[in-house]
């Protein structure tokens, strides 16, 4: 019956669509009838409400859809949502402002005289746009009035003309800010959760270990990481598509002739260019550079945004009267002002201890004053011209209400889906399918393509998401990041605006094309720009680093960056490394050789044993790393053969979890049926034989997993633990070899420091004649503190405090604290002279060893990856490593 329900939901959904009734009740709508009419036929067949429910209740059901959109929307850390309405201001303020008409004029008129020169401006024009404005709406109908009658009257071929405009106004949903994007990430983020939970029960019941290894984790995204992963991809389409349009004017000149505007290319033309193409490129720079850069959230850089869109528009609305770009110069002016300000001076109004700082503070509080004042005056001609701000605001407010309206009523429609156990029926069919995850994420991008021929981009990221991508995501084979995943939904959602027979853009374009132009013209115009996307999309997949290596960089080289001894980090550090060694290995082992005959003998036991200890462990790492070198090839010799099986028997064993996971509902519907019951004994009669079944069942299937493959599994596990075994020595061992360096270094490097203690530590001994023991206590607590900054002095601290305990019990004794301070002054002395030694003979060349190895031995010992190694660890983790084998 749960199944028949699942259908039921599914019918009413396409068919409240299919009507034309709205989005933002045909999701809620069909989840509460569904839901309603299961409650309604379990209580009257069987007394019970809950009993066609998979778990739980209707109540439970209901209430859960608009539960979990409140856990997502109102927690401080999933905040994503709020920057939807922000780039939607932004959009429709630019679009209001005609700026984005400026673009399309302009750079016709600059392209133009290229062959094909109208259809890539339209292309160039619909990236600026996207990348400022993301409402495919709004960019189709500028382009399609501004520039298809230009190319209809230069002979542009009427389907190149319709296709190109189209297809270019649907790139703000893939190139950043995007509204999709920041979807996507929503969705995703909830997803993850549900996939490191799925891929940590599968660790689990394939190993029997109860905790899996953190660089086997499931990584989260964010809307920031969307948008750095979609950038290069856009880049990859727009370039495809200008590509496609300058090969059809080569081939078909008379199908997308060049065409020259009339005017002169003279000084006036390119200050026209100037003016109208730098304000949208210093907004993108703007919103998109503080996210890339790390200096803002994606809601900080949404509300940059549509501040700087309201500026633009205040001097666009008073073109060519007196002070029209008054606003937009003291703003800019106002943005130079602190960013030299905050460039020269430390602004934390709390740290100002110096009158140049106040200085600083004063110049910042001013020029920030000045940028309000060009804000809100330029708010004031937005809303005093035209009436533009109020209806940007109107615009926005529909526009964002519709798009949580049916977040909300899509969350709802998704739990009534997973009521009826439409989940695990989806998991257990991909997770069915021939070939492993690549057929699995085949099949669900088909599913998505064919989806978009007749749903929205927003119905498909709100209701298919949820469902397919921890299925996606938990699985280890492919290992994919949640941010590829995102990007290639994104790209294959985008298609949706172009599909027939409900490909929104198609209407949009319809909307504002002469009669001349035939619908079925758009639609053989978009067949090749749909080709396009499909191939973008096989790049993008073919090419994960596409969309990864921004993430990465971006996380590896800022200023939260986590520290190179992050497990998740450890194979591509160690690949660098391993090349390191390889290439400048002899380097290496010689300042290791330079560095072990150094004279250490007037140091501290204790140091100069470490010290000797690290320099033979640093010898070790060179064929420490060939043994994982070594272990690695073997584990990849053995996987050939090895790999198949397990992949059989993970397969067998998962469909058999399945069944037990079946089996345990029923015999729990035969423990609950009889006259005591809240099931009939008939059907618990038919739970019970059911039971038998499955049984039945699991064992035949778990009756055809190998005879030998507990053996086979223990010896490759034996190889595949000699592997970790071999990592985990070398890093333990490398952590030995620079850790007792560092220290080392650092206690040498303080010799000043203890040296300006001097006279604070021999003052001791008249204190204690001087003072009264409460104070001298006091006094000595200073002291041995003072101590406490500087490396290696626990001695001298340790004898400062048996002085301080000396005179803080109830019988001060003078002399035993006498005794310690001047055993303090002995090891200060000793301790300083062979610092003063050590620092002149012997921390030079310890200094250039640690350079030497530093970025090997001692990676793991920075505080951050420097810039080489953190860019190379970006390149090395933004492919996918398969990691099924150790599940």
């Amino acid at each position: 019956m749960e199944l028949f329900f699942l259908i039921l939901l599914i019918v009413l959904m396409a068919a409240a669509l299919g009507s034309g009734y709205p989005v933002a009740f045909a999701l809620p709508g069909s989840a509460i009838l569904t839901i309603g009419i299961a409650a309604a036929t379990g209580y009257f067949l069987t007394g019970n409400p809950d009993a066609y429910f998979t778990i739980g209740g209707p109540a439970q059901w209901l209430s859960a859809g608009v539960t979990n959109f409140r856990g997502i929307y109102w927690e401080a850390e999933r905040d994503t949502l709020i920057a939807i309405p922000l780039f939607v201001f932004m959009g429709i303020m630019l679009q209001r402002s005609k700026i984005a008409e400026d673009l399309l004029v302009t750079m016709a008129q600059l392209f133009g005289p290229i062959p094909g020169g109208l259809g890539i401006s339209v292309v160039f024009v619909g990236a600026l746009l996207a990348a400022t404005t993301g409402i495919v709406g709004a960019t189709v109908v500028a382009m399609g009035l501004i520039s298809l009658p230009a190319m209809l009257r230069n002979k542009y071929s009427v389907p190149l003309a319709t296709g190109t405009i189209a297809a270019s106004g649907t790139l703000g949903q893939i190139i950043p800010p995007s509204i999709v994007l920041i979807i996507l990430a929503d969705q995703l983020a909830s997803a993850v959760d549900q996939a490191g939970t799925l891929r940590q029960n599968l660790y689990k019941a394939s190993t029997g270990e109860l905790t899996m290894p953190s660089d086997f984790a499931v990584t989260s995204t964010s809307a920031g990481e969307m948008f750095l992963g979609a950038f290069l991809p856009g880049i990859v389409l727009v370039g495809l598509y200008m590509l496609f349009i300058m090969g059809f004017a080569l081939l078909k000149p008379s199908s997308a002739p060049a065409v020259h505007h009339g005017g002169k290319f003279d000084r006036a033309f390119f200050v026209k260019v100037f003016v109208t193409l730098v304000p949208p490129l210093a907004l993108i720079f703007l919103v998109l550079g503080s996210i890339i850069a790390g200096v803002a959230t994606v809601n900080q850089a949404g509300a940059i945004g549509a501040v700087g869109a309201m500026v633009m528009a205040g001097y666009r609305l008073r073109e060519g009267k007196p002070r029209a770009y008054m606003p937009v110069t003291i703003a800019v002016l106002a943005l130079l002002a602190i960013a030299i300000a905050a460039s020269f001076y430390d602004l934390n109004i709390k740290r100002v201890a110096s009158s140049e700082e106040a200085l600083g503070i004063v110049v910042a509080t001013i020029a920030v004053s000045l940028l309000l004042l060009a804000v809100v005056w330029s708010g004031w001609r937005t809303l005093k011209i035209e009436d533009t701000l109020r209806g940007v605001m109107v615009e926005t407010a529909k526009t964002s209400s519709l798009v949580f309206i049916i977040l909300l009523g899509a969350a709802m429609l998704t739990a009534a889906f997973r009521a009826f156990g439409g989940e695990d029926l989806v998991r257990h069919f991909l997770q069915g399918l021939p070939g492993g995850f690549w057929t699995q994420f085949l099949i669900v991008m088909l599913v998505i393509f064919v989806l978009g021929f007749f749903l929205d981009f927003i119905e498909i990221a709100v209701v298919v998401v949820p469902i397919v991508s921890p299925i996606l995501l938990a699985d280890p084979q492919a290992n994919v990041t949640a941010v590829w995943l995102g990007v290639m939904i994104g790209l294959n959602i985008q298609t949706s605006f172009l599909t027939p027979p409900f490909g929104f853009a198609l209407f949009y374009l319809r909307g504002v094309a002469p009669a001349i132009v035939k619908t079925l013209d758009i639609y053989k115009g978009v067949i090749a720009f749909i080709a396009l996307q499909l191939l973008a999309l096989g790049i993008v997949g073919f090419y994960p680093a596409l969309v990864n290596y921004l993430p990465n960089r971006s996380s590896l080289l800022s200023e939260t960056a986590p520290p190179p001894q992050n497990p998740r980090l450890q194979y591509c550090i160690e690949k660098y490394v391993n090349d390191e060694f390889a290439e400048n290995g002899a380097t290496i082992l010689d300042a290791i050789k330079t560095a072990k005959t150094l004279d250490l003998s007037y140091l501290p036991q204790d140091l100069a044993k470490d010290l000797t200890e690290s320099f033979d462990k640093a010898e070790n790492a060179i064929p420490l790393m060939s043994e994982i070198v070594a272990a690695e090839q073997a584990v990849d010799a053995a996987s050939g053969d090895y790999r198949p099986v397990h992949r059989q028997v993970r397969a067998l064993e998962r469909d058999a979890r399945r069944l037990d996971t079946e089996i345990e509902d029923l015999q729990l519907i035969v423990s609950r049926s009889g006259p005591n019951g809240i099931y009939s004994e008939a059907r618990g009669e038919r739970a019970r034989a059911r039971v038998e079944e499955l049984t039945a069942e699991r064992d035949a299937l778990l009756a055809n997993i190998p005879a030998d493959w507990k053996d086979r599994y223990a010896a490759f596990s034996k190889i595949q633990k000699a592997e970790n075994t071999a990592r985990l020595t070398y890093r333990r061992n490398v952590d030995d070899a620079y850790e007792p360096l560092g220290e080392a270094i650092k206690v040498i490097e303080g010799s000043a420091a203890l040296e300006a203690l001097g006279d604070q530590l021999r003052g001791l001994d008249a204190d204690l004649d001087s003072m009264e023991p409460a104070a001298f206590v006091e006094r000595s607590a200073e002291v041995r503190s003072a101590f406490g900054d500087v490396e290696g002095s626990s001695d001298i601290r340790s004898a400062i405090g048996d002085a301080r305990s000396a005179m803080r019990s109830r019988t001060p004794d003078k002399d035993a604290a006498r005794a310690a301070i001047a055993k303090a002054v002995e090891e200060y002395e000793a301790g300083l002279a062979w610092r003063k030694r050590a620092e002149t003979e012997l921390l030079p060349q310890l200094l250039a060893y640690e350079a030497a190895i530093r970025d090997t031995i001692g990676l793991r010992g920075q505080v951050r990856l420097p810039r080489e190694q953190a860019l190379y660890v970006a390149s090395c983790s933004a492919g996918h490593r398969d990691v099924s084998l150790s599940f």
